[in-house]
């Protein structure tokens, strides 16, 4: 995703009269080593009356030499180029065996170069001299050396960091428009100096370091970043170019590397050399003389840019987003005119910024640093979302093969703005990280006693509750025989009343409370609490073995012989009146015989006091519990972790939940009713989330740019069950459907990199052969239970549940999600709720909300007008050309062009950084007037068979094959031919006709686990445009899966910068096949390819190098 900007640059000299210009040398076209690609290049000289001859110097700079015949009285030089500034990493180097280490041994040189090359260099090596020729360095400059010390065996790439830091350390930057360069010891002596003063102190210092250096000027150009660092400078607040100076120095098997110690960096794209010499006099960018005469200067320096792809950091300017805003806005109008009452709402996702590559970022569900960096986010959403919020800490979803469910950490607050919980200093952070002063267990105590005296209970309704001595004794008869027993423990006298002897003392040795339990429940007559008294066989409560909370381990069944009566929670489609206040009325003590045994139970864990909840069946209940709760910590002045069962679902209750899922943090976002709502909320979470430097984006090691990995997954509703449109309109979930199955784009452009059959979130048409032949059964029958007016809720989950499930009948693994839409098994299922699971997680804000935007446009057309249109079989189609990004990208603007169609002037270009986040640009190449482009596409990969893992068995997922687009445009398909590694490439025709397309699958790794783990590597790719004509190549280029020089990462890229630079280099667009070409091989092998099964314009090197040979 590169930025071309163009630069001009004017240098103009105003004399007093006419004067003679004597010959000029000007060195202002960017040398022939620039890695920054040139695509334009002008020198204009005024006036009009001169010569110009271009040549290059003794070390190959380009030079204008100017010649003027007249004399003048105005002189300008004024340089204009366009720079397409593609990411270089300038640590992307290889250095030879022999000097990759700085071992200087007795002397201060690190390396020797040899002799035939130290030759080449010599005029390099020269020291500078201080004063004058033969001088040598000056005293400052030895005295500097000495000072700067390298251990022996330091990485000579890590000795040059340094010392470029040094120097930029040590020398203040300074604009100086005096001519001439400092010499070493006079900067050192100043501590100041400008750019050309810098690099040439450094160019001395690497000399005495018997290292070759070379004095550099240049352009830089700076580009204004679009959002600013977290950490360290964001560089200029705009953009910038001006003429500066640097330093080359000339490492084994690197070449020549560029050293800034201005800025103390390496030399980037932004660094454009002019002329790199042994001498800085050699390297001015114009040198020349006049006859005497005054004269006045005047120069300028302007970059502008004419070309940005679509970023992930700035997807939209700001012009485009205000039209955006403005279709949201008219939607939204829409949507209440029609009485749609649609809220969104989301499970945004996100990575950490600081430890990407631990276990708990990558695959692992929990970790102390999420947990960490969860905890934070959830405190500044609170600060800004919820002031009078509460934050309450529990156990979320509990998933197979797992201990225990997973943490979840809920924000709680009011739709009616009054607060939950008014004092943060109450609510202690068990994972902040920080030193909190630790309470003890007579806290515990003092906090259930407050509330149990707030309720006008006895104190003795507060029960001490202990730790199982029995389980430490069976621990202890487990033990071989011949371990000392403790005659306490001591199972000899086997009878009635020895066991109850035991028991006793048993019981006895425990007299440290683990925690203390309120028995608390609502009252019959629902106008109050009770508290059971709980009398128990052991006269103590004795806790459950095991490390989940106190109020996890009650011992529920040793408190009555009689079951408890039935709770009910309030129906979903019930309307709620205004939270009343508390209730005043005083609990009451009842037998424990019939009572729900539920409690609330205060235990210390880690040096906090944790509050346990119990069961609420309504809002009230609730939130009457949490004042009690916070006035008995005031009373006690302590803070308390809040953790529990959770409220149950009530409109008039908002909650954002967050909770760890395998190597992200899933933020359940409250529903919004409105674009513009959703938006704020939207900004301030991303921004809350980078402030707990959390981000959303994230990179392979070969330089692959995607999402958090997880999901972004869309939930419509309404503000109650009653309300979504879902259940109201049967048939609009029916169009949806419809509709997204018409256009796989829907599907493919907005997942994540795991599609297919067996992915999170499978289409409806990629699991059984029958499933769209049972689905317009199902759409037919909700249309004919609901031609007679209402349809009843649940008639839509009837008919559908089956239907919407991944190929292993997993409901909540689908594309269309209606879990909590209407389902009978309990009230949280019966939300009126459909989540859209084909969203993965977009990497910047922007993206999210045209996202939100789309599925609310088609919301509102498809509630004015449903859709009827037929089911359409995809076949081989779906996973051949819908995952080619030509083909995605025209399907979606298809999409686009239909919601104009209907009034909604959704437009195409919004999609454009979706797609090239999507399906990124890996290279393109022309050749005898024809442009080959390579993109990234999609691979369904596929799920092997199970595999004995240290916990059991596992399904491991199949990435080693991956797919790539090939364009071609402008040629002549009955004259040329594309192949790749030998093989034609079936090219499919476009409505274009200039315009080819066709796909390559390649095996990119050989794991030893795969599902064809003896095919190997195809890599690398080399594709070739054949001249059927002639019978030769016309050019080609590469595609390397790994590095082609074969570096080997240890780590991912740092940022989207490094990613981009990476992925770069693995594309070349040189290599063909030289001579005359065996063409009926080729016409062979195009025939073979042509009548062999598979997908249309899909050619499978895997396949044609075993079945079809």
């Amino acid at each position: 995703m590169s930025i071309k900007v163009a630069l001009e640059h004017r240098t103009s000299y105003t004399f007093d009269r006419l004067v003679r210009v004597y010959p000029h040398i000007v060195r202002l076209r960017p040398a022939p080593h620039t890695r920054t690609p040139i695509e334009a290049y002008s020198l204009r000289i005024e006036p009009d009356e001169h010569f110009i001859n271009w040549q290059q110097d003794a070390v190959g700079n380009f030079l204008a030499r100017l010649v003027f015949p007249t004399p003048m009285q105005q002189l300008s030089i004024t340089v204009g180029l366009i720079a397409d500034l593609k990411v270089i990493n300038p640590f992307d180097f290889f250095i030879e065996d022999w000097a990759e280490r700085w071992i200087p041994g007795n002397g201060r040189a690190g390396l020797t170069y040899p002799r035939e090359l130290a030759e080449d260099l010599e005029p390099y090596l020269r020291p500078v001299d201080e004063e004058g020729d033969g001088s040598g360095p000056g005293e400052l400059v030895r005295a500097w050396l000495n000072n700067f010390s390298v251990r022996d065996g330091t990485r000579t790439i890590d000795m040059l960091v340094e010392l470029n830091r040094a120097i930029n350390a040590d020398v203040a930057y300074s604009l100086r428009m005096e001519p001439g360069v400092q010499t070493p010891d006079y900067t050192l002596r100043a501590g100041i100096g400008s750019c050309r003063d810098s690099a040439w102190l450094l160019v001395s210092i690497l000399r005495q370091l018997g290292l070759a250096a070379r004095f550099v000027s240049g352009y830089l150009v700076q580009l204004a970043s679009d959002i600013e660092a977290l950490d360290g400078p964001s560089g200029p607040v705009a953009d910038f170019t001006d003429l500066h100076a640097w330093t080359e120095v000339y490492v084994p098997g690197a070449g020549w590397i560029g050293l800034d110690p201005t800025s103390g960096l390496f030399a980037g794209e932004g660094h454009i050399p002019l002329a790199a010499t042994p001498h800085p006099t050699s390297a001015a960018p114009i040198s020349g003389g006049t006859e005497p005469c005054a004269s006045v200067l005047e120069f300028s320096n302007t970059v502008t840019r004419v070309h940005e792809d679509p970023r992930v950091t700035l997807p939209y300017t700001d012009d485009a987003w205000r039209t955006i805003h403005d279709v949201g806005r008219r939607v939204d109008e829409r949507l209440a005119a029609a009485d749609v009452r649609l809220t969104i709402g989301g499970e945004p996702t996100f990575v950490s910024v600081d430890n990407q590559t631990a276990e708990e970022w990558t695959t692992a569900a929990d970790g102390p640093h999420k947990r960490q960096r969860a905890s934070d986010l959830a405190a500044r959403l609170k600060s800004a979302w919820a002031p009078g919020g509460v934050i309450q800490r529990g156990q979320g979803r509990w998933y197979p093969g797992e201990p225990l469910p997973r943490w979840q950490i809920a924000l709680y607050w009011r739709t009616d703005g009054r607060p939950l919980w008014t004092d943060d200093a109450l609510l202690a952070d068990p994972w902040s990280g920080r030193a909190q002063h630790p309470v003890d267990g007579e806290a515990a105590y003092q906090v259930l006693a407050g509330i149990a005296d707030g309720l006008g209970l006895p104190a003795s309704q507060v029960r001490p509750a202990y730790e199982d001595p029995l389980h430490r004794l069976a621990a202890k008869v487990r033990e071989p025989e011949g371990v000392p027993v403790d005659a306490a423990d001591d199972l000899a006298a086997d009878s009635p009343a020895g066991r109850a002897a035991l028991l006793a003392r048993l019981d006895e040795s425990v007299t440290a409370p683990a925690a203390f339990v309120l028995p608390l429940h609502r009252r019959d007559d629902d106008l109050g609490w009770a508290s059971a008294d709980w009398r128990l066989r052991r006269g103590r409560i004795v806790l459950l073995p095991g490390d989940s909370p106190a109020g996890l381990r009650l011992p529920l069944d040793s408190i009555s012989w009689t079951p408890p009566r039935p709770s009910f929670v309030a129906d979903p489609l019930s309307v709620e009146p205004e939270l009343a206040a508390k209730s005043a009325a005083n609990a009451e003590v009842v037998d424990p015989d019939g009572a729900p045994p539920t409690a609330l139970v205060t235990e210390i864990r880690d040096g906090l006091l944790f509050v346990f909840l119990p069961p609420t069946e309504s809002l009230e209940h609730y939130v009457d519990l949490i004042a009690r709760l916070e006035a008995a910590a005031t009373k006690a002045e302590c803070p308390v972790v809040i953790e529990g069962y959770d409220p149950p679902p009530d409109p008039r209750l908002r909650s954002t939940t967050i909770t760890p899922d395998p190597g992200v943090i899933e933020v359940n976002v409250a529903p919004t009713a409105s674009f513009a709502e959703q938006n704020q909320q939207l900004e301030t979470l991303y921004a809350q989330a980078r402030l707990a430097r959390l981000s959303t984006e994230s990179f392979d090691v070969d330089g692959t740019h995607g999402g958090t990995g997880g999901g972004n997954h869309i939930t419509l509703g309404g503000v109650t069950p009653a309300d979504s449109p879902l259940l109201r309109r049967p048939d609009l979930l029916v169009s949806l459907l419809t509709y997204w199955q018409r256009h796989p784009s829907l599907s493919y452009l907005f997942a994540g990199r795991f599609v297919g059959t067996t992915s999170q979130a499978p289409r409806v048409d990629e699991g059984r052969a029958e499933a769209l032949y049972e689905l317009e059964i199902a759409f037919a029958e909700i249309a004919r239970l609901g031609g007679g007016g209402a349809t009843k809720p649940w008639v839509i989950d009837r008919a559908l549940r089956h239907l919407l499930t991944d190929i292993t009948g997993n409901t909540h693994r689908a594309e269309f999600c209606i879990d909590k839409l209407y389902s009978p098994d309990s009230a949280r299922g019966r939300l009126g709720l459909l989540e859209l699971r084909g969203f993965e997680m977009p990497p910047h804000l922007r993206m999210a909300m045209v996202q939100s935007l789309l599925v609310r446009s088609l919301v509102a057309w498809f509630w004015d007008e449903p859709l009827r249109a037929p089911l359409i079989r995809h076949g081989a189609n779906l996973h051949g050309r819908y995952l080619l990004p030509h083909f995605l990208i025209h399907d979606i603007a298809d999409v686009a062009a239909d919601l104009r169609a209907h009034g909604i002037a959704f437009e195409t270009s919004w999609l454009d950084p979706f797609t090239e986040f999507r399906f990124p640009r890996i290279g393109t190449a022309v050749f005898d007037g024809v442009e080959i482009e390579l993109r990234g596409a999609i691979e369904p990969w596929t799920t092997l068979g199970e595999e004995s893992t240290a916990t059991g068995t596992a399904r491991y997922v199949d990435s080693s094959v991956e797919r790539i687009q090939v364009r071609i445009i402008g040629a002549d398909r009955h004259r040329y031919v594309l192949t790749v590694n030998g093989y034609p490439v079936p090219l499919l025709a476009t409505d274009n006709p200039d315009i080819h397309v066709g796909g390559v699958r390649f095996k990119a790794w050989q794991p030893p686990s795969a599902l064809h783990s003896t095919i190997s590597a195809d890599g690398p790719l080399r594709f070739e445009l054949i001249d059927l004509t002639t019978g030769t190549s016309r050019g080609g280029c590469t595609y390397h899966v790994a590095h082609p020089g074969g570096r080997a990462y240890d780590t991912p890229p740092v940022n989207a910068v490094e990613a981009e630079a990476r992925r770069a280099r693995r594309f070349e667009a040189t290599g063909f096949t030289p001579g005359k070409l065996d063409l009926s091989a080729i016409r062979e092998k195009q025939a073979r390819i042509f009548t062999d099964v598979g997908a249309p314009g899909i050619l499978d090197l895997r396949r044609v190098r075993t079945v079809a040979q």
